[in-house]
């Protein structure tokens, strides 16, 4: 009998060197989001192209909170999508994940063919899976979005992006408010905490990594645990973190100013490692604006707050968000806004202009006030908190800070910056040496400088 030989044939793999390419858009959260996909990817074999013309796959984490941040996450994306060209790129695989995914799917498929995965704020952890689906010919659909209900823990693998000392902790996801201009409940989901040991877990982990510095995020700190048990709450939380003895600072973000209790106000004012800095997005200081926004508090009672805060927590550096044109804010409204900066005299102050976000209730209110009005009103606000941050920069003058060593000033080598414990990494200010004083300084060191000169947003200082 002849033996004949059999030769087992199979299809060519679509991804043969694994290579990626990733960009993340948007917010603090949503870059936490790319991290656990990174990490995934990571695990899964795939290697980080900075060259989007070498990658295979290519991954755009999407942002769709306001018109601006929609129209760079199209344009990202058509940018993108031109790497499949094979006289430009090796782009086997364009996937589109995030808000806009979440927000938009049926649009993207239908007008954006170059786009072949679409994974929502839900199903973000299944992006290898899905690859391997596509990569087989056997995705069933190109879209896979459900109602978001997934939040990851510290099992689940994640790739710290940001520089090593630094890092965000996303500790619940989604929101139970609805504020009627906010689309993140549709997008992202009822609130969902994770407990306090995975929290306390995952940081030791990312201590253990050389960060020194945690950012505490969600969409709602205030509500945090409230899904949970007795034993989850942000007071247990922070006492948690609290005693984890490699990080320095842990600094709180989205804390809503109707749940600033005194118990919060003290945890501030005796934590070791809390930092005397608090972001409380107020939103305006009109109470028949904020009743309109569907927000839990008056503007009176807000400032009585702030006010009552800076008592107990002297120091403390304080940051907020304001929308400004808001459907019925009438000029007297926009008053009661200055004003209330003015008074309160926020460190750190995000402006936006209202813009119509289809899908929430604001949506639908009457009374809109046109754009050119938004722009002056703007312009007037932020003048006036140029001032306000240039008075409180200046009181910083003369005193000795904790500075984080973030490297050489993006302008020249001449200088170093960094941070103190009151300016948060990428959306404030920071601090610049012009003079080490002989020492030898490394990017993540803690080290004392003496402040010399203040700028607008900025510090000037020197080592000790």
């Amino acid at each position: 009998m002849e033996i004949q030989e059999i030769t087992k044939t199979s299809t060519p793999l679509l991804f043969q060197r694994k290579s990626l390419h990733f960009t993340s858009l948007g917010c603090s959260k949503n870059l936490v989001d790319s991290q656990v996909m990174l990490g995934y990817m990571g695990l899964d074999g795939f290697t980080i192209s900075e060259d989007p013309s070498e990658a295979e796959v290519i991954v755009v984490n999407t942002c769709s909170f306001i018109e601006a941040a929609k129209k760079e996450s199209i344009d990202m994306i058509l940018d993108l999508a031109e790497f499949k060209d094979e006289e430009k790129g090796q782009c086997k695989a364009l996937v589109v994940s995030g808000c806009m995914a979440q927000r938009y799917a049926n649009d993207l498929e239908a007008e954006l063919p170059e786009v072949d995965l679409i994974i929502g704020t839900g199903e973000y952890h299944k992006i290898v899976k899905l690859l391997k689906a596509f990569e087989d010919g056997k995705l069933e659909a190109k879209s896979h979005v459900e109602i978001p209900k997934f939040i990851h823990t510290e099992f689940d693998p994640r790739l710290n992006t940001s520089p090593f000392y630094t890092a965000w902790l996303k500790v619940s996801e989604g929101c139970n408010r609805n504020c009627t201009f906010c689309i993140i409940p549709t997008i992202r989901g009822r609130l969902r905490s994770r407990s306090v040991d995975s929290l306390i877990t995952e940081s030791k982990t990312l201590a253990k990594n050389g960060v020194r510095e945690l950012n505490i995020i969600s969409q709602d700190l205030s509500d945090y645990g409230v899904d949970l048990d007795e034993n989850n709450n942000l007071p247990e939380l922070l006492k948690g973190l609290d005693s984890v003895e490699e990080i320095d600072w842990v600094r709180l973000f989205y804390f809503y100013p109707d749940e600033l209790t005194e118990e919060v106000m003290d945890i501030l004012a005796n934590s070791k490692k809390i930092t005397k800095y608090l972001d409380s997005p107020v939103q305006h200081f009109s109470t028949n604006v904020l009743k309109r926004m569907n927000r839990k508090i008056e503007g009176e009672e807000i400032l009585r707050r702030i006010q009552r805060l800076r008592e107990k927590v002297p120091g403390i550096v304080l940051r907020t968000s304001i929308i400004v044109g808001f459907p019925g804010e009438t000029e007297e409204d926009f008053d009661l806004l200055l004003e209330g900066i003015t008074k309160a005299r926020f460190n750190h102050l995000g402006i936006f202009r209202y813009s119509d976000e289809e899908g929430t209730p604001a949506f639908r209110l009457k009374d809109k006030v046109e754009q050119e009005v938004i722009d002056e009103r703007f312009d007037r606000l932020f003048e006036a908190q140029r001032e306000i941050a240039r008075e409180l920069n200046q009181e910083f003058v003369g005193q000795t800070l904790d500075v984080l060593i973030e490297g050489e000033h993006e302008e020249t080598e001449l200088l170093i910056q960094g941070r103190h414990q009151g300016q948060a990494p990428d959306i404030d200010g920071k601090v610049i040496i012009n003079d080490t004083n002989g020492v030898v300084l490394n990017v993540g060191d803690l080290v004392k400088v003496e402040i010399t000169e203040s700028l607008d947003f900025d510090l000037i200082g020197k080592i000790v």
